[in-house]
């Protein structure tokens, strides 16, 4: 039996199986309701919703804090023999790495076929607001963060949920929140090893086999499948061997790089085209209040941008403090500060990037789909650069590779944290799910596996609903957060001692509380 109909045969059983679970719970998690003819998934509203809130609960901190959120990046609050393992620049790349990829090139193309130009206006509104959520889950990933003996570091969902709430709401919250961290474990696990890293290496492989003469090329055969997915994995399997310090020395390097690239090429086409960046601006603007073709009107344009706005920088998730938690502070919310510049970073930079780029462009495969017609997302990227770079797919190519490698990296760190939080921090635990993960990245070539693809998207969007949950009752724990590191910030930035705490408290904030542990 050939390598093609045993991998066809396990695509198809493996199908069979789950699709009746991953069309259930797609159903309940994605569930939409139909108003004024647009269809509105409730997981998206309640993303939406929250970065809502919580950019009302902290005076707009995005906006305010933004130039602080960069000095600190920037590392001009560092203190000495911190905890921690990286710097707050290479806990923002690792975390960058893990949500910048495909969904920036093929989804925002999509997003704006289907929404029009205006989804672009809304999309950018969706991550400005994710800036606070993303700030408010990533400060509780550094304060109830986990310190080992070792120096090493674990963070995430499944180490606030149960801390944070036991600290707030005593026995009850205590038991709760180990439910919860289970459940939050298992679902960063599952879509680790199966969207995080399965579905990268398969569609990084199907941009490779396109530019190099498709099924009849270098590539397209088995043997090609299966050579793309051992360098992959071995490559993989090297960096995570050397934990959270190496996947951050790796991405510390590869996300500015992978940005510098793809942001030029956008600009290439944007300066060609210089003349049509005022109309361009002028469509974005005016079709997100009055757009064209759109069903549901300017609602219909508003979800579909809120909609890759929030499956782009995966705000409120629960992924992105698994990273951060992993920097040297002593101060929760100097993180949290840093990881708000994550969805500016991916959503309002580099999908805005993309989009300005097709509506500028306006390439024939984007009036076609607009139309109606199925033309995948990353087609009309390329076309769109096509018009003024015809090599453009080979620098699509390696601008996939480079995303989906990054992507696999970030999602393997995070799938080890949850996988040592259920089976315990043990060498031969950590070596046990270092060789699936390596494994899973071999069959992502070969297999195309959709369904439980499906399933992973639903499953993470599902500890969406619980992490915010939590978002919500421990935001008070932020605010204390906030106002002690404030503190520090205007104590050091007069000289005095970086442990002052008599200075003047930040107004609006809550500056009675004692400091962070």
């Amino acid at each position: 039996m050939s390598l093609d109909s045993i991998t066809r045969t396990i695509d198809e059983s493996v199908g069979g199986f789950f699709e009746p679970i991953a069309t259930w719970l797609g159903d309940v998690i994605f569930y939409a309701v139909d108003i004024n003819g647009a269809e509105v998934p409730l997981i998206v509203a309640w993303l939406a919703i929250a970065g809502l809130v919580f950019s009302g609960w902290f005076g707009l901190i995005q906006f305010r804090k933004f130039g602080l959120a960069l000095r600190v990046v920037r590392g001009k609050y560092d203190e000495k023999d911190a905890p921690g393992e990286v710097s707050h620049f290479q806990a923002l790349t690792a975390a960058v790495s893990g949500t910048v990829g495909l969904g920036n090139i093929a989804g925002v193309a999509v997003a704006v076929s289907i929404g029009g130009a205006g989804a672009t206006f809304w999309m950018i509104v969706c991550g400005l607001l994710g800036m606070a959520t993303k700030f408010v889950e990533v400060t509780l990933g550094v304060k109830y963060r986990e310190v080992h003996a070792d120096g090493t570091v674990s963070g995430g969902p499944m180490h606030y949920l149960p801390k944070g709430l036991a600290e707030r709401f005593g026995a009850g919250g205590a038991k709760l929140g180990k439910v919860l961290a289970v459940l939050a474990s298992a679902m960063i696990l599952f879509f680790g090893l199966f969207g995080g890293n399965l579905f990268q290496v398969n569609q990084s492989y199907a941009q490779l086999t396109a530019v190099t003469g498709g099924e009849d090329g270098l590539m397209g055969s088995s043997g090609g499948a299966l050579l793309f997915g051992i360098v992959i994995a071995a490559l993989v399997g090297v960096v995570l061997l050397g934990g959270i310090r190496s996947i951050a020395s790796v991405t510390s390097r590869l996300v500015p790089a992978m940005a510098a690239i793809y942001v030029a090429a956008c600009l290439v086409v944007i300066v060609v085209n210089i003349t049509a960046v005022p109309a361009a601006f002028e469509r974005i603007v005016s079709e997100a209040f009055n757009p064209q073709g759109v069903a549901g009107g300017i609602l219909g344009a508003l979800i579909v941008g809120f909609k890759r706005a929030a499956f782009s920088n995966e705000a409120g998730l629960g992924s992105a403090p698994i990273a951060h938690s992993a920097a040297k502070t002593r101060h929760p919310a100097s993180e949290g500060l840093v990881a708000l510049l994550e969805p500016f970073i991916d959503t309002v930079i580099v999908c805005t990037m993309t989009a300005l780029t097709i509506v500028i462009a306006n390439p024939e495969s984007w009036g076609e789909a607009r139309a109606g017609e199925s033309i995948g997302g990353v087609t009309i990227t390329s076309d769109a650069f096509g018009t003024v770079l015809p090599w453009f797919p080979y620098i699509l190519t390696v601008a996939v590779l480079l995303f989906a490698f990054s992507t696999v990296l970030t999602w393997g760190y995070y799938g080890l944290k949850a996988w040592t939080y259920l089976f315990g921090r043990s060498r031969a635990s950590e070596l046990t799910f270092k060789a699936l993960y390596t494994v899973f990245a071999v069959a992502g070539s070969l297999l195309t596996l959709q369904t439980l693809i499906d399933l992973a998207d639903a499953v993470l969007f599902t500890l969406a609903v619980i992490n915010i949950i939590g978002l919500y009752l421990l935001a008070p724990v932020v605010k204390r957060e906030l106002s002690s590191f404030l503190q520090f910030v205007r104590a050091r930035d007069r000289g005095a001692d970086s442990g002052a705490g008599d200075a003047e408290p930040d107004p609006g904030e809550d500056a009675t509380m004692t400091p962070t542990r």
